[in-house]
């Protein structure tokens, strides 16, 4: 891949994205969403996508919001866990449909039941949020920002 910069390159599709960005993170908002679970959906699909440089920057928003190590460390297995609610666990499983669309029908099943614990506009808004940090993923790895203590 090569080192390009694309955001710098073509800055009116970066701005784009910023302000697409900003109009997710409304969603949740309007839905009601805590600003822990919007950064658990953040760092969840980075994880999924390898991306280094949204991992330290959502694992640092999500610590400001009151998230543990403990369960950061068991992020990457949460239906193995008993940290995670509900509510959190229902946006996790969106988030990987969302992350590993190209996985449709192969995907595990996680056990959670999203549609009897979100309602229709929690639902749309982490669709929406995994939508936008998914393409922020592509943008950072696609334009290898630079990741260091």
């Amino acid at each position: 891949m090569s080192h390009v910069n694309i955001g710098k390159i073509y800055a009116a599709p970066y701005r784009a994205m910023l302000e697409f960005s900003a109009k997710a993170a409304e969603a949740g908002v309007d839905a009601g969403l805590s600003p822990l679970l919007v950064e658990l959906v953040k760092v969840r699909a980075s994880q999924l996508n390898g991306c280094a440089y949204c991992l330290r920057m959502h694992c640092a928003d999500a610590v400001t919001h009151g998230e543990t190590p403990e369960r950061l460390a068991v992020l990457a297995a949460w239906w193995e866990s008993q940290y995670f609610s509900a509510e959190e666990q229902a946006a996790l499983q969106i988030t990987e449909r969302v992350t590993m669309i190209g996985d449709h029908g192969r995907l595990a099943d996680r056990g959670v039941d999203v549609e009897s614990i979100l309602n229709e506009k929690q639902i749309a808004a982490v669709t929406w949020l995994a939508v936008a940090i998914n393409s922020w993923n592509r943008i950072a790895v696609s334009s290898q920002y630079p990741v260091g203590p």
